[in-house]
């Protein structure tokens, strides 16, 4: 099931890829990963990591990779006393390479997870597909499982990936957040306008529709003075009609400074 998942979610970014599309890197071992087990939290959640170590010259991708990346795909069901899982993904980076986009991470990503307890010993397991590319890109299989202990000492590895997070828009004084469509062939064109400080340097726009069968393209992105522009154009996997739900709409903008994660807009 994980395969046809992983499978899916590529359609929108595996077309764009510039590198060799790999089958079998056993020989190269481009990615290792383990689970942080982390601690528990006074709520009884507890704070757990996936710890991916890449070989060097290796990237591997954001939950909205762009145009060039592949999306990973996590199945957590064999976990025992688990009712969810919320991964709480540090800020990316951005890669340009024969003009394609993608967004990710190389060296390593501690990515902190929360997990919902139902009472018990917590048994964490996933079975995952990633994306991970360097001058050939290779889809990889992993496993990874864990008890997590009944503590309340912090990880600071998982602390530090933590902090590494995107602000929320009021923490980055983000103002009004306009958005507007238009229609145009094969879906249509959202164009967002962004009261907010910059970010620093050239900022990225990533768009998420908050719909997994809606695709969405790399903005073109500018700055009016207080504002940040852009026009994405959004198409559905399968080329049928959608409707666009703005309360799901999800932008992250990234820039030099920081990154600001921003949900909804208003049209």
């Amino acid at each position: 099931m994980i395969q046809n998942a992983f499978r899916a979610a590529t359609l929108g970014c595996a077309l764009a890829m510039s590198g060799v599309f790999a089958t079998d890197a056993t020989a190269m071992e481009p990615v290792t990963a383990e689970l942080r087990p982390g601690w528990r939290l006074p709520n009884g959640d507890h704070m757990a990591a996936l710890h991916l170590t890449l070989a060097p010259g290796w990237k591997t991708y954001w939950r909205a990779p762009g145009d060039a990346g592949i999306p990973p795909v996590f199945d957590w069901s064999a976990s025992d006393n688990v009712a969810d899982v919320a991964a709480l993904w540090p800020t990316p980076h951005v890669f340009r390479q024969s003009g394609a986009r993608s967004v990710g991470y190389k060296g390593e990503l501690v990515l902190p997870l929360r997990v919902a307890a139902t009472g018990g010993p917590v048994t964490l397991e996933a079975n995952m597909m990633i994306g991970v590319c360097s001058d050939i890109c290779v889809p990889q299989e992993l496993h990874v499982r864990a008890t997590l202990p009944d503590s309340s000492s912090v990880d600071p590895v998982i602390a530090a990936a933590l902090a590494e997070a995107p602000f929320t828009a009021s923490e980055a004084n983000v103002g009004k957040v306009q958005c507007s469509i238009s229609p145009a062939k094969g879906g249509m064109v959202l164009r967002t306008e962004i009261e907010m400080p910059s970010a620093g340097g050239q900022e990225e726009l990533v768009v998420e529709a908050g719909q997994p069968e809606i695709w969405a393209s790399e903005p073109k992105t500018r700055r009016e003075g207080g504002k940040l522009v852009s026009k994405t154009k959004l198409m559905h996997m399968e080329g049928k009609p959608f409707a666009l739900d703005r309360s799901k709409l999800r932008i992250t903008v990234l820039g030099a400074q920081h990154a600001v994660d921003i949900h909804g807009c208003s049209s």
